[in-house]
């Protein structure tokens, strides 16, 4: 059972993409995108590869001769999700043996030669490393060899690599800046199935976003596990920067000065950041943020448990005191900042009394919205191996349906405040319950939804007043 409040396009669970591409293409790729904003954004990564390999991606999966699907393994629910669809592609395949169908992303890391060897439902296994190595996995599946590899990298980032956007709304876009992580949070299989964090060459990532400016893009969210503890150096791995020479260290550059780097060479381009970590938010972030109108004003911060001792059976690297100071000093450096979260319920040896910790850090913050889970095993995690799911999937239930009326009770608090506010909206799209009206977000991250005015399109900014709300979106007008 899981919630997200937030009824925004973010949670695009098994989104099919589409493009244009080349003309001298003669083959089509369908790929299907399932988890994190991370993987959405793999998946672009994936479809510029391929495109350079004559492959154009399609919407239509009877046309594919080749479907992928990008795969998260954070929940038991996404894995069961996936082996459905793989089910359906197969399905089609009995059709049309000629086609292919391949695992990416996490879930291909985790239970790699098992989706091949004993369940036989795919072609190619391909982990969030490996994608360069497509082209010759597709020439292993046509020579009857085995196709597959989830080698872990060190070094991959696919820097060089200039994304096709996919589908998507020609608005926003996603432009990763780590891959991997090093908090080993015991509930977590990230650090297993993506690898150690390591950083992208700042101007590459720049780069990026001049050239989203210029092709009509006018948001742009930086993606990574941990977008806090982003480091270049020159070098390789964020746990070698010990290693580095003075010069490197000099030269160094940390997300406050990437944020800032990319907020003056972008200026007319909103920024947005995800996701970040309590222990590694540091006050010249928030500084960086309150100097730059362009940096939106919204942070999604996960906490999972209010209880410390909660925090320390998940190796998380801060106590309950520690993230409420953290969100003092947010609040009193950006005041109008808006604030999100993660919170897990039931996690191991959870009690009652630290449940109530995490509803009364909740009424602490008050935020705009969350994202809440039932704490499921994982296997491979520090937590599977080591600690017992001893909390009863009943009284799981019973404290995230808490968790979940407080937020819907906060959400309409911060909704209504904004109420005969003005604000900035950036135009992304049609609503989606009506064509005569325009869907748009604030810097806050707020959604609002307004009547249309001829003149107006996607990707333009206009001032609009908030009339009316739901626990979920603003209503409102343009001034």
């Amino acid at each position: 059972m899981q919630l997200n409040i937030k009824d925004t396009d973010e949670s695009r669970q098994g989104e099919s993409m589409v493009l244009e591409g080349r003309k001298d293409n003669n083959k089509k790729l369908f790929i299907e995108s399932y988890g994190c904003q991370m993987n959405f954004s793999d998946s672009e990564i994936v479809a510029s590869i391929l495109l350079d390999n004559g492959y154009n991606t399609t919407s239509e999966m009877e046309e594919a001769d080749l479907i992928l699907v990008n795969t998260c393994a954070i929940r038991h629910k996404a894995e069961d999700t996936v082996r459905k669809r793989l089910t359906e592609y197969n399905a089609l395949k009995k059709k049309n043996p000629q086609m292919k169908v391949g695992v990416l992303g996490c879930m291909a890391e985790r239970l790699k030669t098992k989706l091949l060897e004993e369940e036989k439902i795919v072609d190619l296994v391909a982990g969030p490393d490996a994608y360069r190595d497509l082209p010759k996995l597709l020439e292993d599946v046509d020579d009857g060899r085995q196709a597959i590899n989830v080698i872990l990298s060190k070094e991959e980032t696919y820097a060089d690599l200039n994304p096709v956007r996919l589908g998507g709304n020609g608005v926003t876009a996603f432009v990763s800046i780590t891959r991997g992580c090093d908090n080993m949070c015991t509930f977590c299989v990230v650090p297993f199935t993506r690898g150690r964090e390591r950083s992208r060459e700042p101007e590459s990532i720049i780069s990026e976003c001049e050239n989203l400016w210029e092709n009509g893009y006018r948001e742009v969210t930086l993606l990574g596990q941990n977008v806090d503890s982003y480091l270049w150096y020159g070098g390789g791995l964020k746990k070698d920067f010990s290693k580095a020479t003075d010069e490197q260290k000099t030269n160094a550059v940390d997300f406050a000065e990437l944020l800032d780097r990319v907020a003056m060479r972008v200026p007319g381009m909103r920024i947005r950041f995800s996701t970040s970590n309590p222990q590694d938010m540091h006050e010249s972030v928030l500084r960086t943020m309150a100097k730059h109108n362009n940096i939106c004003k919204s942070i999604h911060l996960p906490f999972q448990s209010g209880s410390t001792e909660v925090l320390k059976r998940m190796n998380r690297q801060h106590s309950r005191e520690e993230y409420i100071a953290l969100i003092d000093k947010i609040k009193q450096i950006i005041p109008n900042i808006a604030l999100s979260h993660d919170i897990i319920a039931g996690f191991c040896g959870e009690t009652e009394e630290e449940h109530r910790e995490t509803l009364s850090l909740m009424e602490y913050v008050k935020y705009d919205f969350g994202y809440m889970f039932a704490y499921s095993e994982r296997p491979g995690t520090p937590a599977h191996r080591k600690m017992a799911d001893d909390v009863p999937e009943e009284v799981k239930k019973r404290r995230l349906q808490e968790i979940i009326d407080l937020q819907q009770i906060h959400s309409k608090e911060r909704m209504n405040s904004y109420l005969g506010q003005t604000f900035e909206v950036l135009i992304e799209g049609n609503s989606k319950k009506n064509t005569n009206e325009w869907y748009g977000r604030t810097t806050q991250n707020t959604v609002m939804v307004f009547p249309k005015i001829q003149g107006t399109k996607p990707g333009d900014f206009v001032m609009v007043r908030a009339d009316s709300c739901t626990s979920a979106t603003l209503i409102g007008e343009m001034v």
